[in-house]
């Protein structure tokens, strides 16, 4: 085969692979993208920062569950094949995610709704342990060994794509349900929010269509061809002192620190934009979708330059910004759009209060909202609701106060160029990885073998940094950046350790 034919053959394959791990990475990333509309529909409405927390914890329980798919998957991928398995993970993801759109809501069903939820996001999580290991492998056994890092690095893509998408089909979702944008907003928060998952279904049947055509990987094939494939993947994978050394060493001197700097850059600048910095759904998503949209090349980037200079340094480089600045970049996020930093407009300020009957009742909720507008063209409304207003001789509950604020134009740029920075960040210690962690292990038992550190690194470590920040955050609640604590220290440990063990010498054939 000529060098044309090859190239054109890793193309059908980076394509065909990179549809499906898209299409995962957009279902599974529904649910963080839309966690405030979720709490609202499947948690009790009384307390909403326990519900935000529980939807966080929801969210990060599809995460831990991640290396168990890794294992079930990785193994079946080792015994049977790279294709049939990760065609597998996509059927399961996409009715998983299907269903999480058709559970009834908190109200009709109770506390069936959120254990409905879990259930189903459990299984989204066993999917995505299978699915990622599946495609960064088919990728790296049909690509030139000299050339992994930069055709891997668009499987690595995906997983910031597939959040991209996500982000725009809901703001699309959000905003076209009906002419009035209030009607639309208020459809979207009452149902509309299904959309997303439900079209999820479309996108699974043409991937499945397209991934049905694909060939099983050459070194694979060649394997199975000689009766050299592995009979207990998980025995030769963790039971062989050297092996397991090296799943270790992937885990704690790569991925972990990887995992936590990929969910701090992504999610958890999405969580603290809205819920810290209290910036409006839409400003908040289309923020990071800029900062998404510039920085993605640079997975490419740092991959192709990993097959010269070596994966290591690329990869620890990252962690090693992430851990000096994220300090100074989220407080910088913070007083950008601090009102103690601005000027109100005087005479500018509204207050309208709403009295609502509750049906059924002698009583009623009453609605202050306070509008402030600030002269770089920020404005604020705060929102104080008391349900006990007119409840004569009960028990008094705690007024429920939100805010939302909508940025001026500068302002807003300046937080696209910070979330572009923590991005930047991202691409440096996720583009060269597939290539480290394929050549790190044997043909025979690298789906397993790749699978289960990536999975522990990102799924746990990385998958809980959006709920332990946010949880340290209603701890600690006057040091708005203590959420940072952990993937600093994290990040930190797992700096050292592949600092001081991780081999930079690039020798991508020893395994194969």
């Amino acid at each position: 085969m000529n060098n044309n034919n090859e190239t054109k053959g890793i193309w059908k394959v980076i394509g065909a692979s990179s549809l499906g791990t898209l299409i995962e990475w957009y279902d599974f990333y529904i649910f963080g993208s839309l966690a405030v509309v979720i709490a609202n529909q499947f948690f009790p409405k009384t307390n909403p920062t326990a519900a935000l927390l529980s939807t966080l914890a929801t969210f990060a329980a599809g995460f831990i569950v991640r290396p168990f798919g890794a294992l079930v998957f990785g193994r079946l991928g080792d015994l049977i094949g790279r294709k049939y398995t990760f065609l597998l993970t996509l059927v399961l993801m996409g009715l998983s995610t299907f269903f999480i759109g058709c559970i009834p809501n908190y109200e009709s069903i109770g506390f069936l709704a959120p254990i409905l939820v879990l259930l189903l996001r459990l299984i989204q999580g066993l999917a995505l342990g299978g699915e990622y290991g599946g495609a960064a492998t088919y990728v790296a056994e049909h690509a030139p060994i000299n050339r992994r890092g930069y055709f891997t690095s668009w499987i690595q893509t995906t997983a910031t794509l597939g959040l991209f998408i996500s982000l725009g089909v809901i703001l699309l979702t959000r905003n076209f349900l009906d002419a009035d944008k209030a009607k639309s907003i208020a459809k979207f928060n009452d149902w509309g929010w299904r959309i997303p998952f439900l079209i999820s279904s479309l996108l699974v049947v043409v991937s499945i269509y397209i991934r049905m055509k694909m060939a099983e990987s050459p070194l694979y094939a060649k394997l199975k061809t000689e009766g050299k494939t592995s009979v207990n993947p998980l025995k030769e994978s963790f039971g062989h002192k050297a092996n397991l050394k090296m799943v270790l060493l992937a885990l704690f001197g790569a991925t972990m620190g990887q995992g936590v700097v990929w969910y701090t850059g992504q999610f958890y600048a999405q969580s603290f934009i809205e819920n810290v910095c209290k910036i409006d759904f839409e400003q908040s998503r289309t923020i990071l979708i800029w900062g998404i949209l510039f920085a993605t090349p640079f997975f490419v980037v740092f991959g192709s330059l990993s097959d010269k200079i070596g994966r290591k340094w690329i990869m620890l480089s990252g962690m090693f910004l992430a851990i000096i600045s994220y300090n100074y970049l989220f407080s910088s996020m913070y007083k950008i759009v601090d009102p103690k930093n601005k000027t109100a407009i005087a005479g500018q300020t509204t207050v309208n209060t709403i009295l609502t009957a509750i049906p059924n009742t002698l009583d009623s909720t009453r609605k202050e909202i306070t509008k402030t507008f600030y002269t770089d063209g920020m404005s604020m409304v705060v929102t104080k609701t008391d349900t006990s207003y007119a409840l004569a001789g009960k028990k008094t509950i705690k007024p429920v106060i939100t805010s939302s604020k909508s940025i001026s134009n500068s302002d807003y740029w300046k937080l696209v160029g910070i979330v572009f920075v923590l991005i930047l960040y991202v691409t440096l210690v996720y583009g060269p990885i597939a290539a480290f962690l394929v050549e790190l292990f044997p043909t025979k038992i690298r789906y397993t073998s790749m699978s289960l550190p990536y999975h522990i690194g990102n799924g746990v470590f990385g998958g809980l940094t959006p709920f332990i920040a946010t949880l340290l955050t209603t701890i600690y609640i006057d040091n708005k950046i203590v959420g940072l604590m952990y993937p600093i220290i994290i990040a930190a440990i797992c700096l050292l350790i592949g600092a001081l063990y991780i081999s930079n010498k690039i020798d991508p054939d020893v395994n194969d």
